[in-house]
């Protein structure tokens, strides 16, 4: 996998994906657990559209198997997760980051900061754009909450990495907040090909 973002690599002697040899990122390393595609694309759709909060469970599960031990070794003193805009919070009804980073919360005791950040403008999925337009998208997307606790170490949390525009803009505001370490951790991660 690549050593930065976590996506997978075809040869095995690349340390690094195309996109992480092109672009720079503000956080310190990510994993993801699965790839995106098959499956785990339906799961994630109901997951995230279909009010099935009780996937979280497995994915839980399915983060210890694949990232438990790095999770330790990284000792985060903070879960974050990605914010939802209001207007989508209230439309789902939740917000499947924050319900996968309360679930990690309680069964690796992590402290859950979902204040921390909040989301200010309402953008268009990341689906629906190209890699350039990710970027423009989540400028300036996200707030940084007041109220600022003295804190190293944070792991943000997300459903879907494709390109790293949502982790880098969030991953440089906790940056300017004073997070000397910041790593992402998302279920899902796209090609590194």
């Amino acid at each position: 996998m690549c050593k930065k973002c976590g996506k997978s690599l075809l040869d095995t002697t690349e340390e690094f994906c195309g996109d992480c040899l092109t672009s720079e990122h503000f956080y310190d390393r990510g994993r993801a657990v699965f790839q995106y595609k098959n499956e785990i694309k339906y799961s994630i759709y109901n997951f995230k559209y279909k009010n099935k909060r009780e996937y979280s469970q497995f994915y839980l599960e399915e983060i210890d198997k694949t990232c438990g031990d790095w999770i330790r070794n990284v000792a985060p003193d903070v879960l974050v997760p990605i914010p939802l805009h209001p207007h989508k919070q209230r439309a789902r009804g939740y917000n499947q980051a924050e319900e996968i980073a309360r679930k990690m919360g309680e069964f690796y005791c992590i402290p859950v900061a979902d204040n921390l950040l909040y989301r200010v403008v309402n953008t268009i999925p990341q689906k629906e754009l190209s890699d350039n337009n990710r970027k423009k998208n989540m400028k300036k997307a996200f707030k940084i909450s007041e109220n600022i606790v003295e804190l190293d170490i944070a792991m943000v949390i997300d459903d879907i990495y494709t390109t790293g525009a949502t982790m880098d803009e969030v991953s440089k505001l906790l940056r300017r907040a004073g997070f000397k370490k910041i790593y992402c951790l998302s279920l899902c991660i796209g090609d590194g090909f």
